[in-house]
């Protein structure tokens, strides 16, 4: 399979590690430009390019930059993007830490609604629940006991039941989370996320959430703080 990544921080970097070491064909691209993962390319395998490069052509393309920069993606990057390439959005909303108020997010969609907008494109939410760090040591061979489950919401029955494929290929169980107005279900702030639960727990999980946004989750005065990460 074909996977574009765009971003290339903590998540972008394990998820290509680990979709190349399942015989994926990927192509990592971040706003610094190709020359700029080099090192990852040669540690990986994976084509560094430019970010419209890493759209185009792929089957599956995952967006991996902190939210707050969005906005600041090329407009109209999936303008000629065909309607059956998988879009997957990993992004989490962090308002105090580092990315301030982000209107459209505080009093109304979940994070991945404000995505789709700005993407002009559907997506399907997934690893947005797990700590980057747990990725690739995390990973377990299908019907190990304590193989870690991953939440994977969506619109279209289709596209989420190719990244749950993709997912359990590369080492997690999935879980379907229902969709995009749900996924307030997996954002930060509800019980099971960065909680590395099984299947039992995620769905456990899930069924707990609440649609509230907790008070520790939304911006402040003084937001953003001083937590920062490439794209």
């Amino acid at each position: 399979m074909k996977i574009g990544i765009v971003g290339a921080g903590n998540i972008g970097s394990a998820l290509t590690h680990l979709f190349q070491a399942a015989g994926h064909e990927v192509t990592i691209s971040n706003s610094r430009g190709p020359g700029s993962l080099a090192g990852l390319s040669a540690e990986t395998g994976a084509r560094a390019a430019a970010i419209e490069e890493a759209v185009r052509g792929q089957d599956v393309v995952v967006v991996a930059v902190p939210t707050i920069k969005i906005p600041s993606l090329p407009r109209e990057l999936f303008a000629s993007t065909p309607a059956d390439v998988v879009v997957i959005d990993t992004t989490n909303y962090y308002p105090r830490q580092r990315d301030g108020h982000l209107d459209g997010i505080e009093d109304a969609n979940t994070e991945s609604e404000w995505v789709e907008r700005h993407l002009g494109r559907p997506v399907v939410k997934a690893f947005n629940t797990i700590e980057a760090t747990h990725l690739l040591p995390g990973a377990k061979p299908a019907g190990s006991a304590d193989r870690i489950a991953l939440a994977v919401a969506g619109d279209d029955a289709r596209a989420k039941s190719k990244a749950m494929a993709l997912i359990d290929g590369i080492g997690f169980d999935a879980v379907d989370a229902g969709t995009i107005a749900e996924s307030w279900r997996q954002q930060p702030g509800s019980p099971g996320y960065l909680k590395d639960y099984d299947v039992k727990g995620v769905r456990s999980a899930l069924a707990k959430a609440n649609p509230k946004r907790q008070p520790e989750w939304r911006a402040t005065p003084n937001s953003p703080g001083t937590y920062d990460l490439p794209a």
